[in-house]
């Protein structure tokens, strides 16, 4: 694990799930120099990082606290939980938060609904049903204002 090697300073990046938005970021980071460590169930799924990623892989259940002990949780400025899962990614976020106090922890929802939860924890929500739904908003009036303008 001496690849992160900003243990005390606290700007490693734990990354849980290495679906195309976890492994995008963490090629991301990787290529500008950020120490980052990716979590996932699947080693198969690490097959999506790029050959020139240089952060760490762990293949386990994040939900797990001896695979988050293994990702060096406590050494982490930031955890971001992206899974395909609602349930696990509230569940690691709440674990980083509450068990590791890692400051900033930034979680994916699917549902909505569930973003009260999330606030409640001090967790950063990211939602693509909202995101889109306000890009398509956008786009709807650009379009009302272009026909009106005609």
């Amino acid at each position: 694990m001496g690849l992160l090697t900003n243990r005390k300073t606290k700007e490693n990046t734990i990354i849980i799930g290495c679906g195309r938005l976890g492994a995008n970021l963490a090629n991301t980071l990787s290529d500008k120099g950020r120490s980052v460590l990716i979590v996932d169930n699947d080693k198969g799924a690490f097959r999506k990082l790029s050959s020139s990623f240089g952060g760490i892989v762990v293949s386990g259940d994040a939900t797990e606290i001896k695979v988050l002990k293994e990702a060096q949780i406590e050494n982490a400025a930031a955890v971001v939980a992206v899974t395909n899962n609602d349930n696990t990614n509230i569940m690691v976020a709440q674990m980083a938060k509450e068990l590791f106090n890692v400051q900033h922890v930034i979680a994916r929802l699917y549902d909505p609904e569930r973003e009260c939860v999330y606030r409640e924890f001090g967790i950063d929500t990211i939602c693509p049903a909202v995101l889109s739904a306000k890009e398509i908003d956008k786009l709807l009036n650009i379009s009302d204002i272009w026909e009106d303008s005609i």
